[in-house]
């Protein structure tokens, strides 16, 4: 007898407590959402009612450092392993009553952990769309050239107290939100979603781990799992030369989509043309 779908509204991993929005049709096939920083699992808000409107259910968490529950206070607890570990969780808490893989997709730094959960855990997943972000080998290529002054930014994330100084209402790191393309109402959403509620600081720790997350598992992210990469021209972030070398590193079916005209945030600017690209990932794949 099989085991009645439930909803779910945490999980827990590690002796922390997730938060997770678990949203659309209840028998639907599962399509898992990472979110990126500085955003929450709202940022998918436009993307998912697409999602649900063709029988879809999403599953969205506030991932570590971002839910009220999961913020350890040290740096090395957010090593990419952990993140990594975190979603390879969540997924199993799924298939407790919607057994079979799911469908991933993640954006900005949840595009870096869903490269490593497709080349680590590929039988967890059916489909993978990447958002935004390269896959690790094609962005450390891109570092040989305009992708190092791109990144500058992530150098002064890692940095003690000074961040989180500089996100006071109307300071350094909202005008820099600003130049990287987020709208008012967005920047609105991280003063409230992540300054008042206490998660910058934790989130920052995604970037202040860097350096204790190299290790022999992060040397072959080769991904055998069918894949769609989502890229817009105008990411002040992410260069050409990553975007276009990702497929390398796909030993499976790949799509590569470019946006025409969209900043870093896609899932909030380009919702329509982002839900177009999963779907058509996930109809590729065929039925479950």
């Amino acid at each position: 007898m099989s085991v009645p779908k439930q909803r779910i509204d945490s999980f827990a991993r590690d002796g922390l407590t997730f938060d997770v929005r678990d949203e659309g049709p209840l028998d639907g096939p599962v399509v898992v959402l990472l979110h990126g920083f500085p955003e929450r699992s709202t940022s998918w808000r436009e993307v998912a009612p697409l999602l649900h409107a063709r029988g879809l259910r999403t599953v969205a968490p506030d991932q570590r450092g971002y839910s009220p529950g999961a913020r350890p206070p040290r740096r090395r607890d957010y090593r990419i392993q952990h993140l990594v570990a975190d979603v390879a969780e969540l997924i199993g808490e799924v298939q407790r009553t919607a057994p079979g893989p799911v469908h991933l997709v993640g954006h900005d730094w949840g595009a870096v952990v869903g490269w490593m959960v497709a080349a680590q855990h590929p039988a967890l997943l059916r489909t993978w769309t990447a958002v935004s972000v390269p896959h690790p080998r094609a962005y450390g290529e891109a570092m040989l050239g305009p992708q190092a002054l791109r990144s500058t930014y992530i150098g002064f994330f890692q940095l003690p107290f000074l961040p989180e100084l500089s996100a006071r209402p109307g300071g350094p790191f909202e005008r820099s939100l600003r130049r990287f393309g987020m709208t008012e109402d967005e920047v609105e959403r991280f003063r409230a979603e992540m300054v008042a509620d206490g998660a910058l600081g934790p989130a920052l720790n995604w970037y202040r781990a860097i350096p204790f997350s190299a290790d022999r598992s992060m040397l072959d992210p080769t991904i055998t799992v069918p894949t769609t990469f989502v890229w817009s021209d105008r990411d002040p972030a992410i260069d050409r030369k990553g975007a276009e070398r990702t497929g390398r590193y796909v030993e499976a079916d790949y799509t590569f989509v470019e946006l025409d005209g969209v900043t870093h945030w896609i899932p909030t600017q380009a919702p329509d043309e982002l839900a177009a690209a999963v779907l058509d990932r996930i109809g590729e794949a065929g039925p479950a």
